[in-house]
This record gives C-alpha cells, structure tokens and sequence, in this order.
C-alpha cells in the first residue's frame, strides 16, 4: 500500500511538471555599428525570459573593427631590424567575442533601459608594409577583457527596436608576436632584439587597453 502511494506521489508530480507551462524565451539578432576602440560593428544574438522570475537576459556577440596598429618604425626596430628604408603603409584590425549578462534597469512601452556586463576576447592583427623596404610583417595578440555598459532600446514596430549603446572594455596585456619575435609581459621574449622588453613592444603597437564605446544599431525579435 505504501509503495502504491509512493508511486501515485511520483506520478502526480511529473504530471504537473510536464503540464506546466515551458518558459516563454524570447530571442532577437542585432546589428550594431559605431566606434569600438575604431570604427567596426557587432552582430548580436540575444535570449531573454530564460526562466520563470529569472532577471537576466544572455547575448552573444562577434566583432570587427578596423584600427590603427601602431608606430611602423618601432616595430620594425623592434620585432625585424634597425633598417630604415621603404615608406611605411600600416593596417590594424581586430575581431572581437563577447558574452554579456543584462539586466533591465527599467521598462515601458516607449522605452527600455538595460545595464550590461561580461567577458570579452580580441584577436588583434597589425599589418606593418615597407614598400620598397623589402618588409611585409604582422604583429598579433589574442587578450581576454572584461567589458560593462548602458544601452538603451526604442521600440520603432512590433519586432524592431533602434538599439544605443555605450560603455568601457577593459583588455589584459598578452604576448605580442612578429615574425620569429615575441615579446610577453612575463619576460618570457622568443628572439627579443637587442635590449627591447615587453614595454618597449607595448608602446609601439595598439593592442586594445581600455576602450571606449559607442554604437548604434537595430534588434530584430523572433519572438517566444
């Protein structure tokens, strides 16, 4: 009698599990672009309503930025040789990950206001050409960070929504490689060049530091 009771218990109970309603997650993509440490853009994917009385909304996102990678002349010194010749064109770029938490400080039907914050991770590439100098090189760095901000969301329809943002990223120092040299800031250098240190290759390249944001964009919603 008692393991029939026992069994009639558990059977109540997966009943009402399965009967209750699944969360009503919402899900919306967005496109932002602005200045980001250099003009670039974001694709963002983002779910919200998670969970019954859960607070936080999840976004994923990827970047590209364009962006100045640094002195050409100290980095050739520093990571090739002491030649001088050739007239210097330089590129820099990077592509950016993040993942956010957010957290809707407030809510209405002309507006939303949001607070958000998670880790980041840059894949730098400076690009350094000496034409007629015979030097075609990149200097890299992959870093992970931390970034935080405010954006706020207007609603312009039932699925979109004019999405503006600003806030601050944060990214820890890494090892700078180019060509056969590295340079990291433990003091482990590959081939360091004469008596230059990780300081001396942090000057001279833009690898992202502390950035400053700014964007605008759309978010499209899917719906639950």
């Amino acid at each position: 009698m008692r393991l029939r009771f026992k069994n009639c218990a558990v059977a109540l109970v997966l009943t009402a599990a399965l009967a209750a309603p699944a969360p009503a997650t919402e899900y919306a993509g967005g496109l932002m672009l602005g200045y980001n440490g250099g003009p670039g853009g974001f694709l963002l994917g983002t779910a919200s309503e998670l969970a019954p009385g859960f607070p936080l909304s999840l976004r994923l996102g990827l970047g590209y930025k364009s962006m100045d990678p640094g002195n050409a002349a100290d980095a050739r010194r520093i990571f090739i040789n002491d030649a001088t010749n050739g007239t210097p064109i330089q590129r820099g770029r990077s592509y950016d990950f993040r993942f956010d938490l957010i957290y809707t400080i407030e809510a209405n039907t002309r507006q939303q206001l949001n607070v958000y914050g998670g880790p980041r991770h840059s894949r730098f590439t400076g690009n350094f050409n000496f034409i007629g100098g015979n030097e075609d090189f990149d200097v890299t760095s992959n870093q992970w960070g931390l970034g935080m901000g405010l954006e706020g969301l207007f609603p312009m329809g039932h699925r979109m929504a004019l999405l503006l943002s600003g806030g601050f990223e944060y990214y820890f120092d890494n090892t700078l490689s180019g060509h056969d040299t590295a340079y990291s800031p433990d003091g482990e250098d590959v081939n360091a060049r004469e008596d230059y240190t990780y300081a001396d290759a942090d000057a001279a390249i833009n690898q992202p530091g502390l950035v400053g944001s700014v964007m605008i964009g759309l978010n499209y919603y899917f719906g639950r």
